[in-house]
């Protein structure tokens, strides 16, 4: 695939996911797909999830519905850099929003993603646990679970 056709299905989702259109949000992503994120990660953590490896279904609930359970207000995902090389591209974003404590939320993410007949495959996901944990958990401690 070309490096720019991925650069541009991601963006593209990046789009979708902020329409919290859950429909629109399972367009971009393959039947197959997967989004890994960091184990004991405090978002995961305080929505109550167990598994961090979440299928395309699990996804699409967390971006359409989930996700402004915990961050209610102010939300930005402000992208910062973005490369490919051929069907894998990686992106840097700076996550922001207000908690649904009241609290403000903002951390650096990585994503690397892989791409598949022009929809997301795999997702692969990295930010800094402990800043997050300190931000949205009361007791940081919550989002120690690591196998």
């Amino acid at each position: 695939m070309d490096s720019n056709t991925t650069k541009d299905i991601v963006k593209n989702a990046w789009k979708a996911f902020g329409t919290r259109d859950a429909a629109q949000i399972e367009a971009v992503f393959t039947e197959d797909a997967k989004w890994f994120a960091p184990p004991g990660n405090a978002t995961g953590a305080a929505l109550g999830y167990t598994d961090f490896v979440l299928d395309r279904t699990t996804i699409v609930r967390f971006l359409s519905r989930e996700l402004q359970t915990l961050f209610v207000g102010d939300v930005q995902s402000t992208p910062r850099s973005l490369t490919a090389e051929g069907a894998v591209a990686v992106l840097e974003t700076r996550f922001q929003g207000t908690l649904s404590n009241g609290g403000h939320y903002d951390n650096d993410y990585c994503f690397v993603i892989e791409v598949k007949d022009g929809r997301i495959y795999r997702m692969r996901e990295y930010m800094d646990t402990q800043r997050g944990a300190r931000q949205i958990l009361a007791d940081p401690g919550e989002a120690r679970v690591f196998p």
